[in-house]
């Protein structure tokens, strides 16, 4: 694992202490997929819109290739898991028996909204189920590296790229913190491990409040 990758994971394990079952969680592309080697509660489902029910953790030395997530990454099976077709995988998420969704996206900003499909100027676009879970989903949380390969903030004042949603989010982990949505404004509740609170601030460029747990 480089260090690229154990800050994702750092992400991953922060993002799966918020699951308290008993759950259905749907999981996005990227950081998300690594949510469940850090869930440990029986009542929490992880969901996955090509349509299973009880993904679990990956086992590197038992893939089955027919065993696949929204993203095409292999998963495995839970006792008790359950597949079913897109139809009826979308319509929990429209009729709101989806609890909770994590995301990964490409920009959020200090109203809560997020974009994660398409990409300016860039042949990548890539709408999923993000949409859906936006609308259908009871909390959203997002995960994201806090800054581009160039350093520049991917919080924002207002997202450049096309919104996946009017709906907001209710929280985003990063590699440097933890900002909570309260009554639509952006709270600033922790500093992820090694982070400082001069580091945020330096490298947001949304405004935020500062309420440390």
């Amino acid at each position: 694992m480089d260090k690229k990758d154990g800050t994702k994971y750092n992400i991953a394990k922060r993002a799966a202490q918020e699951l308290k079952g008993p759950l259905i969680v749907n999981l996005g592309i990227g950081v998300p997929t690594l949510v469940p080697n850090y869930v440990n509660d029986e009542q929490v489902f992880l969901h996955t819109e090509n349509g299973m029910l009880g993904v679990g953790p990956v086992d590197d030395n038992n893939i089955d290739p027919n065993l696949v997530n929204a993203g095409k990454l292999p998963v495995s099976e839970m006792i008790g898991s359950s597949y079913f077709d897109s139809a009826q995988s979308f319509g929990m998420i429209r009729g709101g028996h989806v609890d909770v969704a994590i995301l990964g996206v490409l920009q959020a900003d200090e109203t809560g909204k997020i974009a994660n499909w398409s990409v300016p100027g860039q042949d990548i676009i890539g709408v999923g189920g993000a949409m859906d879970l936006l609308c259908g989903t009871k909390k959203v949380i997002c995960t994201m590296m806090h800054t581009t390969k160039t350093g520049e903030s991917k919080i924002l004042k207002k997202c450049t790229y096309p919104i996946t949603s009017e709906r907001q989010v209710d929280m985003i982990i990063t590699n440097l913190a933890v900002f909570e949505f309260i009554e639509g404004k952006m709270y600033l509740t922790e500093l992820m491990p090694g982070a400082t609170i001069e580091e945020v601030r330096a490298k947001t460029e949304a405004n935020f409040i500062e309420k440390l747990k």
